[in-house]
């Protein structure tokens, strides 16, 4: 059990991490929190709710494992590197496809709601 205590503790503090040195995370969180009270506002269905938290999850995982990959890549060489230069594009890019999903979603969900339903 106290293992597993321990792995909770770390995973607390890489979010601390990617949370206090990535400003795309702050923005993620504030748009995160947003969404979240714009659900509770609008009265979202089960469905709704489970598209946004499916959407949330997905750009937070893309950002950690963007972060992640930084990390590494900086850890491995701060010299300039093409393959590593293209790792961390494609992991950007994996965090833009998340946000540009989450977005459309977002739409999706709420526009019926801002807009009344047709």
């Amino acid at each position: 059990m106290k293992a597993r205590v321990e792995a909770f503790r770390h995973a607390f503090r890489g979010a601390r991490v990617l949370v206090t040195t990535q400003p795309h995370a702050k923005f993620h969180a504030v748009a995160s929190l947003v969404v979240v009270l714009a659900g509770f506002w609008c009265k979202l269905t089960t469905l709704e709710w489970a598209l946004i938290v499916c959407s949330i999850s997905i750009v937070w995982l893309s950002e950690a494992m963007n972060t992640a990959l930084e990390f590494l890549a900086d850890e491995v060489s701060l010299e300039w590197r093409e393959r590593i230069k293209h790792a961390k594009d494609v992991a950007a890019f994996s965090v833009l496809a998340a946000a540009i999903g989450a977005a459309t979603i977002g739409v999706l969900v709420f526009t019926p709601y801002v807009f009344g339903r047709s």
